[in-house]
């Protein structure tokens, strides 16, 4: 992908950046206070956001769900805990030469792959190098550590995740997390995928605040809207 293109395509991501006062921003918003709201009984700081299958916008709900976050003033850490398919570095147009996997390998500290964004309290540790064993780094010790040391370190940690039927990541990452948020796609996700992803969350232990329901139209100008429901 061209720099040029990799612009674009961030630019079009971000829209709680770009377009804050947008409808879209302001869903993103509500997503944000819902967020809050389920935090009264539980202290929530670390979320893990992720699908069904690929390609349903977790990735981009999690951006703009940290950027909602760090824009309320918000100490927010945004980690790519997808190890096998990485995308955020491409987002917000960083290096991935040093990040996650380097830390739980024992190479670097954690604020030595801590990179800085354009937005104001908000911070990236993308993949770093994909290693042969992602779900073996994600279980780890090393992992537990981490997500110890980032709470302590950070208001809210947000872990974007692989999809949850594919692979076993996301469970880890909902077993080692305060809370998860589901991202389903309108007229993509099956409904029975959607029920399963559910299934196994909560076998690993996982308490699910929410979902998200994207891409739904809703008006004959053919905007598109972010939903949050329990």
């Amino acid at each position: 992908m061209s720099r040029k293109k990799q612009k674009q395509t961030s630019q079009r991501s971000l829209v709680t950046l770009t377009n804050p006062k947008s409808p879209i921003s302001e869903q993103y918003r509500t997503i944000r206070t819902n967020i809050q709201f389920a935090d009264v009984d539980q202290n929530i700081k670390s979320l893990v956001v992720t699908s069904s299958t690929p390609a349903e916008g977790k990735s981009t709900t999690t951006a703009n769900l940290a950027i909602v976050l760090a824009q309320q003033g918000k100490r927010v850490l945004l980690v790519d805990a997808d190890l096998r398919k990485p995308s955020m570095h491409y987002t917000f147009q960083l290096l991935n030469t040093f990040g996650l996997t380097n830390v739980l390998a024992g190479q670097a500290a954690m604020k030595g792959v801590i990179s800085k964004t354009g937005v104001e309290h908000l911070f990236i540790i993308t993949s770093g190098p994909i290693p042969p064993n992602p779900a073996e780094m994600l279980a780890s010790n090393a992992m537990k550590q981490f997500v110890e040391e980032a709470k302590q370190n950070f208001d809210i940690v947000l872990f974007d995740s692989p999809p949850a039927l594919a692979v076993t990541d996301a469970q880890i990452l909902g077993d080692l997390s305060d809370g998860a948020i589901l991202v389903v796609q309108s007229g993509k996700t099956e409904v029975e995928a959607a029920l399963k992803t559910k299934e196994l969350l909560l076998q690993a232990n996982t308490k699910i605040l929410g979902t998200v329901l994207n891409q739904k139209k809703i008006s004959k100008k053919h905007d598109y809207y972010y939903y949050y429901g329990t």
